[in-house]
């Protein structure tokens, strides 16, 4: 018995040792000679700025994209507290919130009209025309304020394709120029470049298509808000007129 476990363990350890090789070659084989790794260890000066200002510009959109959910999502719910008010209690939660200039703004600026109302502004404009300027020119502001960092998504969404494609045409230049130097179009000349070509179209997609899919969806999401703003804005001034001064 023992014997026969020496033989065993003897037999395995020589399987282990054929084995050795059998693996290193495996993982030799499985390691990307053509990948993004590849790429930026090759690559030249253009090849790995075209893919910085990708990853920039991901890494931007990402970020524009995630602060402008959270800071919708805090105004929507403001927004929908706001509307369950009634009579002056909406002008006063109003004008306490701390919004960053969105529906507080609406509240100050239609108060600030109504209490500026008198003498001989009173007597060439009505109360009604002026709350009513005075708390449109607001939520108009707040609209625009809403539309802060959506240019940069936007401009990523219509520029990723372009600079994806413009490192696209440099691998393939460099493709040409390796056909033309070793005068043959051997598979090892041109898989390099090739593939950097096609590493820089994915990562253009990859970059453009979240960012035109995130735009579309925060343009909704603040036309949702704006359509808030206004419905405050309107209610603050019915509130306002009805009030005695």
């Amino acid at each position: 018995m023992a014997k026969f476990s020496r033989q065993f363990f003897m037999f395995a350890a020589a399987a282990a040792a054929c084995a050795l090789p059998v693996l290193a070659n495996t993982t030799t084989a499985v390691a990307n000679p053509y990948g993004i790794d590849a790429l930026w260890a090759q690559g030249d000066i253009v090849a790995k700025g075209t893919l910085v200002i990708l990853l920039t510009m991901s890494a931007a959109t990402w970020y524009v994209g995630i602060v402008k959910i959270l800071d919708q999502r805090r105004l929507i719910k403001l927004g929908r507290d706001l509307l369950k008010a009634r009579g002056p209690e909406l002008l006063t939660k109003a004008k306490a919130l701390k919004d960053d200039g969105i529906y507080s703004s609406v509240a100050h600026a239609g108060a600030q009209a109504a209490s500026e109302h008198n003498g001989e502004l009173s007597k060439n404009v009505d109360l009604n025309t002026w709350v009513s300027m005075a708390t449109y020119d607001a939520a108009d502001h707040a609209s625009s304020k809403m539309q802060a960092g959506m240019s940069v998504i936007a401009t990523v969404g219509s520029t990723a394709p372009f600079v994806g494609l413009f490192g696209t045409v440099w691998g393939i230049y460099h493709a040409l120029t390796a056909i033309g130097i070793s005068g043959q179009a051997s598979i090892d000349k041109v898989a390099g470049p090739v593939g950097e070509s096609l590493i820089m179209t994915a990562i253009g997609l990859a970059v453009a298509v979240p960012a035109v899919l995130g735009y579309n969806w925060l343009v909704r999401r603040n036309k949702l808000v704006v359509e808030m703003v206004h419905t405050v804005a309107a209610r603050l001034h019915t509130n306002l007129l009805s009030t005695p001064k």
